[in-house]
């Protein structure tokens, strides 16, 4: 059976993109989010923001599809 990437319906702070994306690789979600942040101060937010709403349009929530 192959998983599927869905944002989360339970694990979400705004949307459950890095939720979704945390239990697709079966990784910590806090742990994600933590990278998440870092990686927003190393390469400036706006990379990381764009990337974030794309991944909110672009990706299902549970349920969904």
């Amino acid at each position: 059976m192959m998983k599927r990437l869905y944002r989360s319906l339970e694990d979400r702070k705004i949307a459950g993109v890095i939720g979704g994306l945390a239990a697709y690789i079966n990784m910590d979600a806090n742990l994600l989010r933590l990278i998440t942040i870092l990686a927003c101060f190393l390469t400036g937010i706006l990379p990381v923001l764009v990337t974030y709403l794309i991944a909110w349009a672009i990706i299902p929530e549970e349920g969904e599809g």
